[in-house]
């Protein structure tokens, strides 16, 4: 089942980033595109990140939507409790830990402690995310329209 669930989920990528591929969108604006989506992916957004997409998509012509989306298959709903502990985990590591958290004695008072540091290390790793998710995106776009022969704008 799990090995199913990967092969499609694979699969969809694969297709979204050929569809992004043979756009009429430079490979900066398809990784751009593919960044910011990545970045609002990975942010803690409950839901909100989808309509934060379609504004974004409606105000800027320029931006590539099927990779704005492709992004949200890379940091679907089963990976995101990782990248959340692991925010969690990074938000503790700069700003200290949370005063008297611990396993046994989770308080409703420490919410926004906990909150400020799982916030702190998310936007860290959105942002780290992002970086190597433009630069894989415009790597993997333009080696592909050279490959296929393009002759169009390549920057």
């Amino acid at each position: 089942m799990v090995r199913r669930r990967v092969a499609q989920t694979r699969e969809q990528v694969k297709e979204k980033l050929v569809a992004a591929l043979i756009e009429d969108h430079s490979p900066r604006e398809v990784a751009v595109s593919f960044s910011v989506g990545v970045f609002l992916t990975a942010l803690p957004t409950l839901g909100t990140g989808f309509l934060a997409f379609l504004v974004l998509a409606y105000l800027f012509k320029q931006l590539s939507k099927v990779a704005l989306f492709a992004s949200v298959l890379i940091l679907n709903p089963p990976v995101k409790w990782g990248v959340y502990a692991t925010s969690f985990w990074l938000g503790n590591q700069i700003l200290g830990p949370v005063p008297g958290l611990s396993f046994d004695g989770v308080s409703v008072s420490m919410g926004s402690d906990v909150l400020v540091r799982l916030w702190t290390g998310n936007v860290v790793l959105a942002v780290v995310f992002a970086a190597v998710g433009y630069v894989l995106a415009f790597r993997l776009i333009s080696e592909y329209r050279r490959r296929q022969g393009w002759t169009a704008e390549i920057s």
